[in-house]
């Protein structure tokens, strides 16, 4: 028996919750680095003062954009992939990961050109303003310079998840985090860069990861890569748009979300935007075991689905929907009781960062257990082959609620509207996401799987 059969018997016959477990670990793993170095890399720019802090803050919506990109082709071509692999379709499988990379990194190669042609309009764009606008530039152009490697990094590291090899994923991510973070003092104080210090420690750490991932795809019985397996026709894009578009609206509104909230709060001086970075930090740190959990489910959801193992597919969501739950709650209320002390440790002694980000971070801890439903239906849906409901769900918060809540809220109630309108984007989402996600393991425990996408 050969690897790949392996990999299909145990996929579709150990129990889910050891076998989401497993594969959980890894993309935990990562997660939280990569919100470690995240945090880092506002730890030391810190030092550089509120301005540098609030530069690198402003720039999260390019990055969003960026890693969109990623995960629309890792995600795109990651769940077709997953299903092909459940049916047993290892040719389908080889051709969309190899056109789903090979995308990928041409757009970032697109991504590139527009940030080193146009930083000054980029950061105009994204909320930068008069004083903090020298740094964001700087700070853009060698983060352009990345983008290639950060979003075929993102779709190497999905199509290893999704095939149940993320210890090989975990691997190529957390060796560039690691490397970003002992780069990132090195360059910035040296070298003397400052931001750009820590935005070329981000770029180099990207290349690295890329490289190392691409070595993981030809281990382990993973699907190789090959350039005659690169088909980028419509058959294998209407695939891969499927799969990846609730990730790539998500992303996008996300970014769009970021980008209302930075003109907001910009507003209020610079002191907010540096708060709004550092809570968005301190958030990814949360989440991440969250995310980790889905994405160990997301293999076994795919595997199983397209071999109709609906009934794994319902033990595998509700095994991570409860851990999921238990996470957040617990992260609920640390954030809550350590809000000040938490966002003095970026910006000590200032006060006016430590005020606003602490009531950032208190009143997003109030819509924090929300987040284990929402976030997993979103995934069983997207892997599943449900593109409209996923893409619906995933535009709900940035778009259909939390741009529209900044915009009202900020004019009607200042600040705390501003603060207030991201915990109230997650409670319309989680009404939202409820229905949803009842009618889909309705029809899984009656064993129709809600009509699954051949593959």
């Amino acid at each position: 028996m050969d690897a790949a059969q392996e990999k299909f018997i145990k996929m579709t016959t150990q129990p889910v919750e050891r076998l989401v477990t497993r594969l959980a670990l890894p993309s935990i793993a990562i997660m939280m680095i990569s919100s470690l170095y995240n945090m880092a890399d506002t730890f030391f720019v810190g030092s550089l003062g509120t301005e540098a802090v609030a530069a690198v803050g402003v720039v999260f919506p390019v990055m969003t954009v960026i890693q969109a990109f990623g995960f629309f082709f890792g995600q795109g071509a990651g769940n077709y992939l997953a299903r092909a692999l459940g049916a047993q379709d290892r040719e389908g499988a080889g051709r969309m990961a190899a056109t789903g990379v090979a995308s990928s990194f041409a757009v970032g190669l697109l991504l590139l050109a527009a940030g080193l042609l146009a930083p000054q309009p980029i950061a105009r764009a994204i909320g930068a303003i008069d004083s903090i606008r020298p740094q964001t530039v700087a700070y853009l152009r060698l983060i352009a310079l990345g983008a290639p490697f950060m979003t075929t990094s993102l779709t190497l590291n999905n199509l290893l998840r999704f095939q149940g090899s993320a210890f090989y994923g975990m691997i190529g991510m957390v060796s560039g985090a690691v490397l970003n973070c002992a780069l990132d003092p090195l360059l910035i104080f040296g070298f003397h860069m400052g931001v750009r210090g820590a935005a070329a420690a981000t770029a180099l750490s990207q290349a690295v990861s890329c490289a190392l991932l691409l070595l993981g795809c030809r281990r382990g019985g993973n699907i190789a890569l090959h350039l005659r397996n690169i088909r980028p026709n419509w058959s294998v894009y209407k695939e891969m748009f499927r799969g990846g578009m609730p990730s790539l609206l998500r992303q996008a509104l996300q970014g769009v979300g970021a980008v209302a909230i930075n003109h907001a709060a910009g507003s209020f001086g610079g002191a907010v935007i540096a708060a709004y970075s550092i809570v968005n930090r301190v958030t990814m740190m949360a989440s991440s075991m969250l995310i980790g959990f889905g994405q160990g489910f997301q293999p076994v959801c795919g595997f199983n689905y397209g071999a109709k193992r609906y009934d794994r597919v319902r033990r595998a969501f509700f095994f991570c929907f409860w851990l999921g739950s238990a996470v957040l709650c617990t992260a609920a209320i640390l954030g809550a009781v350590f809000a000040p002390r938490v966002i003095g440790l970026f910006r000590r002694g200032d006060a006016e960062v430590i005020a606003a980000g602490s009531a950032f971070l208190r009143l997003n801890c109030l819509s924090y257990p929300l987040a284990a439903w929402i976030v997993m239906v979103m995934m069983m849906l997207q892997t599943s082959g449900k593109a409209l409901q996923a893409s619906a769900l995933s535009a709900a918060r940035q778009g259909l609620t939390l741009l529209p809540l900044v915009l009202i809220l900020t004019p009607l109630l200042g600040l705390r509207g501003l603060q207030m309108s991201v915990p109230l984007a997650d409670l319309a989402t989680f009404l939202v996401s409820l229905p949803l996600g009842l009618r889909m393991l309705g029809q899984l425990k009656r064993g129709a799987g809600g009509g699954a996408a051949k593959s």
